[in-house]
């Protein structure tokens, strides 16, 4: 059973940064496709970022890019999202996720792309 606890998260001024992780279960970062989602209240979840099991590609929402990197640590069992210069419209639920396949397609990531989800971790960004 896969399992993933996020963490990190809270409340931080605009411009400034967070680091939240994503405590995963034994083997999990180096056998799954690893994502962060998040969820803007009474929004549909969307995605942010994403990493294959090997740790060799990533991909970004153009929202995000350039402002956040997705790594991983194989041996901590975790993932990383390193969140820099965060703006207001940051603010949501971050999710992680867990999925056999690196969504590698030119269409943004669906959350039915993956199989195994976090609890959240909520981050606010005050302007």
């Amino acid at each position: 059973q896969v399992q993933l606890v996020e963490s990190g998260g809270g409340l931080v001024q605009s411009g400034g940064s967070l680091r939240l992780s994503c405590a995963a279960s034994e083997r999990t970062v180096v056998s799954y496709a690893m994502g962060w989602f998040r969820q803007f209240s009474g929004k549909e979840r969307e995605f942010v970022a994403a990493i294959s099991w090997s740790g060799g590609y990533t991909r970004y929402a153009d929202s995000v890019k350039g402002r956040f990197t997705c790594s991983r640590d194989g041996a901590k069992n975790t993932v990383y999202l390193q969140m820099n210069s965060l703006k207001p419209e940051d603010t949501a639920v971050y999710y992680c996720a867990a999925g056999d396949i690196y969504p590698s397609g030119t269409a943004s990531p669906a959350p039915s792309d993956f199989d195994y989800w976090g609890q959240g971790t909520q981050v606010t960004v005050s302007s």
